[in-house]
């Protein structure tokens, strides 16, 4: 059965590349609605977004969505990661700037506000995507890889030259609350080095260290350390999880990425979705749901650091 939340929920902050304050409310929809983004603050236009792959723009260091008409909302993969971790299906997230707020950099606070919540189920069935064959896209040195599998898997590497993250790899089934026990809290990160070019190209305006994991050299410079020794790859293959529910449903695949980031997994759906014989639609039975990335999840299972943010 599908799921929507038995009530709304809000969010305040600022957006990490404006900086700017906004204001956010997920809120119940019927069954069938799907995810859409309402930006409140077009008054004249289409305000309606769809959180879809096919409305996807190429973007640097997030995933940005945008309406035919021009509207447009940025960094929607934290809480598009929290509603696919979550097992939520049908909602209406309504925005009152161009920007998901950033809150601490994670998925953190969007489920413990969800799972507080709680979910009703819906009288329609879950549609998932299956993959029936491999299907793979190359970007320089970094690569992104679907291929089949009977559930949603995710596997991650990255290298970096700062010691404090190196090289990390992870491979983790996404089935039974896995995404909140051991993805949903771990947050954005960069480099020091790169901190003021990205500010002075307009990006990381309300980047600090109270909701990004910043390194330099062999040191953390964010109090308190990482969350996960592993932290950054966690935080990869949380981008990747918000960034593969665009595709509309949830995916049986495993998803491998190799130094991937936003574009490389949007150009991945992209030539998923452009030939049929790569994938297939199939009403999962309650075992395929048994197996989805929010089946069973309990907010016991939320890391007990993270605060909540509502």
């Amino acid at each position: 059965m599908q799921n929507t939340l038995k009530g709304p929920v809000t969010f305040a902050g600022q957006g990490l590349h404006s900086g700017q304050p906004v204001r956010m409310t997920i809120s119940p929809a019927a069954a069938e609605h799907g995810i859409w983004f309402r930006r409140q603050d077009i008054h004249v236009g289409d305000a309606m977004i769809p959180a879809r792959w096919d409305a996807a723009v190429h973007t640097p260091l997030c995933t940005r969505l945008e309406n035919g008409s021009g509207a447009s909302v940025s960094t929607c993969e934290h809480v598009m990661a929290a509603l696919a971790g979550c097992g939520v299906h049908n909602v209406l997230i309504e925005i009152d700037g161009p920007e998901v707020p950033i809150l601490d950099g994670s998925a953190a606070p969007f489920v413990r506000a969800i799972l507080a919540r709680g979910l009703r189920s819906q009288a329609a069935p879950i549609r998932a995507i299956e993959v029936l064959r491999e299907v793979s896209v190359e970007r320089g040195c970094a690569r992104a890889t679907l291929e089949p599998s009977r559930h949603l898997e995710i596997a991650f590497e990255i290298d970096f030259a700062d010691s404090a993250i190196g090289a990390q790899r992870r491979h983790l089934v996404m089935s039974n609350g896995a995404f909140v026990r051991e993805l949903c809290d771990s947050r954005t990160f960069c480099r020091q080095a790169d901190v003021e070019k990205m500010q002075a190209e307009g990006f990381c305006r309300g980047g600090t260290l109270d909701n990004a994991v910043v390194v330099d050299g062999d040191r953390v410079l964010t109090p308190g350390g990482m969350r996960h020794a592993d932290e950054p790859v966690r935080h990869k293959m949380l981008d990747a999880l918000g960034d593969l529910a665009l595709a509309g449903a949830p995916i049986l695949g495993l998803y491998t990425g190799e130094k991937a980031g936003h574009t490389l997994t949007n150009m991945l759906l992209r030539k998923l979705m452009s030939d049929p014989a790569n994938y297939r639609l199939v009403i999962c039975d309650a075992a395929q749901a048994a197996r989805l990335p929010g089946a069973g999840v309990r907010r016991a299972e939320i890391p007990a650091r993270v605060s909540a943010v509502a």
